[in-house]
């Protein structure tokens, strides 16, 4: 999936109080996040939407956009955002994806269920993948560690010949790859 595009989806989400429509042309032009969560009302998933949620208003400052995605209905999402505390501060995109089509399209659908796995996707403006992680049902993601591989694959896409070294943060050294580095690491 590593530097694979994005494949044409359209779907209804719940965002600010509203449904609105949506597309990969939406996503385009911008850095996106997306979230896909096995289901509403279920136990791990409110506590990692809700740390999202936590670094939203910071993955806008640097220009990314969050859709989180389930094969629940966006009319499902209303009611979760309605009655949950956590759900209810989120104010990124919670897409409806009951075809599944967006789900399979990313390869995360779990065969025979109708679910998506635990997984998150870190797309590039140009609709290119740069990073995935995906968990097993009982192992939550951490936002913490999202926003540093936003950050890394950000400071790799505007300094051409520079790479992130592991555990790096922001304002860390990077390297250069070259000959002279071979064996010296």
């Amino acid at each position: 999936m590593i530097n694979t595009q994005i494949k044409p989806f359209n779907a209804t989400a719940f965002k600010h109080g509203e449904f609105v429509e949506i597309t990969e042309q939406d996503v385009l032009g911008k850095w996106a996040v997306f979230c896909f969560y096995p289901a509403d009302f279920t136990f791990v998933c409110p506590t990692e939407l809700g740390d999202l949620a936590d670094h939203y208003e910071e993955l806008q400052r640097r220009g990314v956009e969050v859709y989180s995605v389930s094969t629940d209905t966006h009319f499902t999402h209303k009611a979760w955002h309605d009655s949950s505390d956590t759900i209810g501060k989120i104010n990124y995109f919670m897409v409806g994806d009951q075809t599944g089509n967006i789900t399979n399209n990313f390869n995360v659908m779990r065969e025979g269920q109708g679910l998506a796995d635990r997984a998150t996707f870190l797309v590039d403006p140009q609709g290119t993948i740069q990073a995935m992680e995906i968990t097993a049902e009982g192992i939550g993601r951490d936002a913490e560690d999202l926003m540093r591989k936003v950050k890394a694959a950000q400071y790799v896409a505007n300094n051409p010949g520079e790479v992130c070294p592991a555990k790096w943060k922001e304002g860390e050294e990077t390297l250069a790859p070259s000959l002279d580095l071979v064996g010296k690491i």
